[in-house]
C-alpha cells in the first residue's frame, strides 16, 4: 500500500510518499524559515499564504521523486491537528480536493501522533520494519 502524506501543521510544507507504512519513497519540505526568521517566530498568516503557494509543487516534486502519479496512491492522509489553523487549513483543503479528483480515500492524522508514528519508518530508504500502527480517522 503507498499513500501520499501532506503535512502543514505550522510553517513548513511537507510531502513524502510511504510504502507499507514504513519506507519512505519520497519527502519534500519547503522550510519557510527565511520568511519568519526576521519576526523571530512563525507569523501565521505569512505561513499560511506561504502553504498555498508550496501545496502544489511540493506534493507534485514528491510524487515525481518516488516515480508515482496518483494513480499508483492507495490513501492520502494529511495532518489536521493540532497547529495553526489557516495552515491545517490549507493541507486539509488541498487534500480533500485531490482525494476527491483522483478518487482516493483520506485520512486525517494527530500531527503529534504522527511524530510518534514517524520513529518506524526506516531510516535507511527500503528497509522495512515492523512495529505498531497509529491510529488513524477517516475524513
Amino acid at each position: 500500500m503507498i499513500i501520499l502524506g501532506i503535512e502543514t501543521s505550522c510553517d513548513d510544507t511537507s510531502a513524502a510518499v510511504v510504502e507499507n507504512g514504513d519506507t519512505v519513497l519520497a519527502s519534500v519540505v519547503s522550510s519557510q524559515e527565511k520568511i519568519h526568521g526576521r519576526y523571530q517566530g512563525v507569523v501565521p498568516e505569512l505561513a499560511s499564504r506561504e502553504h498555498i503557494r508550496n501545496i502544489v509543487p511540493v506534493t507534485a516534486a514528491a510524487l515525481e521523486k518516488a516515480g508515482l502519479s496518483l494513480a499508483g496512491i492507495a490513501a492520502i492522509a494529511v495532518t489536521v491537528g493540532p497547529g495553526l489553523i489557516g495552515s491545517l487549513f490549507v493541507g486539509l483543503s488541498y487534500a480533500k480536493a485531490l482525494g476527491y479528483a483522483a478518487d482516493i480515500p483520506l485520512y486525517g492524522i494527530n500531527h503529534l501522533e504522527g511524530h510518534i508514528a514517524s520513529a518506524w519508518l526506516s531510516r535507511t530508504w527500503g528497509t522495512h520494519l515492523s512495529h505498531g500502527r497509529p491510529r488513524v480517522r477517516k475524513c
